[in-house]
């Protein structure tokens, strides 16, 4: 089958039918709460020897395989670390502080987690284990885009994963007080073996931890004909032990209810219709989406002005320039609860692996292939197929034009700011969701906020990282743009990439099967590809009727008045000033996604969401309608069933009870008619920022009255068109 003819027999994916909306978040997506369990063997007995399951063929020369060592060296080098000076105020009850680490490994993605106790002498003396699995990705078929690149991956991309869930949430239970170590499998790519995680199996762990059982001589996961990899996370905290599978217990499907995921699970039928549909187009049927040569916001391009980084908000709370307490709270606001403790290290680790801007001299294997990669649409595919592949929820591709870089990087006052010059032709995008189970637990500026944050900038930056690598192996330049360091602005690569449409959130790009529920990572490459075009979905007008995420922002923040041209783009343009200060300094929470939260387009992904979705694209007039519906139906309210979390605060490396306590907001839908009528905001164009050549060492106050006499005065869209209508006449 050829590339056209697969693309040609594309099937959507159906969404799940029945809502997981009662179902807790420590039982996980499978429902393995209907396997018999047996009785806990002693802790000397010995479960039955078998191995993780493996790739079935070797990786090309060319493969992806080659690309993950260093990457898992750097993952295995933060599995252990300082612990907390104090205990956290965790509940005693030890069954709760099980659930909430098996939460813990189901926010990151695993497939299944289970706690189980350790024999004297393993793990270096820990008492428990957690054991997770994560499963391994829909193996390419052979005719495919990117398939070559995949073969025999499996295990270094499942490996790399275990390791970043191990990592993380060893770092958290360390963040609580008590002793952690992770392990995986696989040996450190250095050669220099690891002793503790040597002489631990965690396929013996796995079985008596209930998550796997051996079948046949094989090691065995529940539900999926699929592979998996393990990892574990040892220690000393007090847990409650799962009990293992019973050894009868059949790993099939139970019955046509557990088949068709009644009660919320995830179905039997999404594996067959993962395989239906082509790798590089992934879950989300994008390719409906109808696309435009332009976006539906203006974009001026000539008339943007290129800004520094130090214009950034959060630059200038850590430069000052918003007075010494957001200056303080800008230092520890990302990790200021504990689970997010556990991600920063990573995120900061990632960076000096960003890669490189200038062209690479060639080797033997770049020669080799370079008649390869001449095809951009080929390039294309493969590219999306990889991100796909390792975890990316969507993807687009788009020229890295050189308006969207930064025109400075940071100055640090020994050393001028350097100038940024645009280097790469194109900009691979991608989305990472936050996960709607917990945005459906949260008010959205309560203390699981920027840990939700974390996690996706950390994934987005791990699936970045081994991507530009593996471009770089074949001979092509690549630099990832993360959350921790980017010099090129997002924003407008996610809206040209086709990704979405700029929202009345306002710096925020909306895709219409995430919403708004999601953060952004970039490559930029010199290998040859095909952009995407942006795309419409009808979310300008929606917006323009839709004034939820005005009305329920804590600040006051997001216009509830029209668009306005800010710097070259027709936007809601947001008050950043008040939106920033309030992330900062939120002392009931940390951060805050609270427009995410409430916006109708955060939606479970369910056949009745989709239905709503292709109605309010294919039937406009039905849109007013449907955003009645989300408030009637109480769309943005907090579902107490999905709160696994426990409500931390990471005070001088301690985590404690938060003094302010913890915000517990719902809809209040008569706000909007208190506050739009005195709504004043102001908005920060170039000039009322620093310039490139100002140090992070130097203090710029903002300017309040300026700003907002500059919101005042802005141009409006029409105006910016008709002037340029009247200059193209002339």
């Amino acid at each position: 089958m050829n590339r056209a003819e697969w693309q040609r027999t594309a099937t959507p994916i159906m969404s799940r039918l029945t809502s997981h909306r009662l179902r807790p978040v420590h039982r996980g997506p499978l429902p393995t709460e209907r396997l018999p369990r047996g009785d806990a063997p002693p802790l000397s007995a010995t479960a039955h020897p078998a191995p993780q399951p493996t790739d079935t063929a070797s990786p090309c020369l060319d493969g992806l395989a080659h690309a993950t060592p260093e990457y898992l060296a750097l993952l295995q080098g933060l599995m252990d670390g300082p612990v907390a000076a104090a205990h956290a105020p965790v509940p005693a009850d030890l069954q709760a502080r099980s659930d909430n680490l098996k939460a813990s490994a189901y926010f990151m993605d695993a497939s299944l987690a289970g706690v189980c106790e350790l024999l004297p002498g393993e793990a270096g003396g820990h008492r428990w284990a957690l054991v997770f699995l994560v499963e391994f990705s829909r193996e390419p078929h052979a005719d495919e885009s990117g398939a070559r690149w995949l073969q025999g991956s499996q295990v270094a991309r499942t490996d790399l994963r275990c390791a970043e869930v191990a990592a993380v949430l060893a770092g958290y239970v360390r963040a609580l007080g008590w002793p952690a170590r992770g392990h995986v499998a696989s040996p450190p790519p250095t050669g220099l073996a690891d002793a503790v995680t040597a002489g631990l199996d965690l396929s013996l762990l796995a079985q008596r931890a209930g998550v796997a059982a051996v079948r046949d001589g094989r090691l065995s996961m529940p539900f999926t004909g699929r592979g998996f990899r393990l990892g574990a996370v040892t220690t000393d905290y007090p847990l409650a032990a799962d009990r293992p599978i019973a050894p009868a217990a059949s790993l099939a499907w139970p019955d046509s209810a557990a088949y068709l995921g009644e009660g919320g699970t995830r179905p039997g039928f999404a594996d067959a219709e993962d395989a239906q549909r082509p790798l590089h187009q992934g879950h989300y049927p994008m390719e409906r989406v109808p696309r435009v040569d332009e976006p539906t916001t203006l974009v001026l391009r000539d008339e943007i002005q290129r800004v520094p980084k130090r214009a950034d908000l959060f630059t200038r709370a850590l430069a000052g320039d918003m007075g010494p307490k957001a200056q303080h709270e800008r230092t520890r606001f990302a990790v200021k609860h504990p689970l997010a403790q556990g991600m920063v290290p990573l995120i900061r680790a990632l960076v000096p692996l960003q890669g490189t801007r200038e062209p690479l001299p060639p080797t033997p294997l770049a020669q080799s292939l370079a008649s390869h990669l001449d095809d951009p649409l080929h390039n294309t595919l493969s590219i999306k197929a990889l991100a796909h592949y390792l975890g990316a929820d969507l993807v687009g591709i788009c020229e890295a034009e050189a308006w969207m870089y930064y025109s400075h990087d940071l100055g640090d006052g020994s050393s001028p700011a350097q100038a940024i010059t645009p280097y790469h032709r194109w900009a691979v995008v991608m989305l990472i969701d936050q996960g709607f189970e917990t945005m459906e637990g949260a008010s959205g500026d309560d203390w699981i906020s920027g840990a939700q944050s974390m996690r996706a900038y950390l994934r987005g930056a791990l699936i970045a990282g081994v991507m530009a690598a593996h471009v770089r192996r074949l001979g092509f330049s690549a630099r990832v743009h993360s959350n921790a360091h980017s010099e090129l602005l997002h924003l407008p690569a996610v809206l040209m990439a086709g990704l979405g449409e700029l929202s009345r959130i306002g710096e925020l790009v909306l895709n219409p099967f995430l919403g708004p529920r999601s953060k952004s990572v970039v490559f930029t490459t010199s290998l040859p590809l095909v952009p995407d075009k942006p795309i419409n979905f009808g979310l300008q007008a929606t917006c323009q009727m839709c004034l939820k995420c005005a009305r329920e922002c804590p600040c006051n923040a997001i216009p509830f008045g029209p668009k306005v041209m800010f710097n070259g783009y027709e936007i809601w343009k947001p008050d950043v000033e008040k939106c920033g200060r309030y992330r900062l300094t939120n002392m009931k929470g940390s951060a805050c996604g609270r427009c995410m939260k409430t916006c109708p387009y955060n939606r479970e992904d369910l056949v009745e969401s989709d239905r709503l979705l292709w109605l309010s694209i294919e039937v406009p007039a039905a849109r007013r309608a449907l955003i009645e519906h989300d408030d009637r139906t109480g769309g943005g309210e907090r579902n107490p069933v999905k709160r696994w979390w426990f409500d931390l605060e990471m005070v001088d490396g301690v985590a404690v009870a938060p003094g302010a306590g913890v915000n517990e907001r719902d809809l209040d839908l008569e706000r909007a008619r208190k506050l739009a009528p005195t709504q004043k905001l102001a908005f920060y164009p170039p000039a009322l920022q620093p310039s490139g050549s100002t140090p992070i060492t130097q203090a710029v106050p903002i300017d309040r009255s300026a700003g907002v006499a500059a919101y005042a005065a802005a141009e409006t869209p029409a105006q910016a068109r008709r002037r340029r209508r009247q200059r193209a006449s002339r």
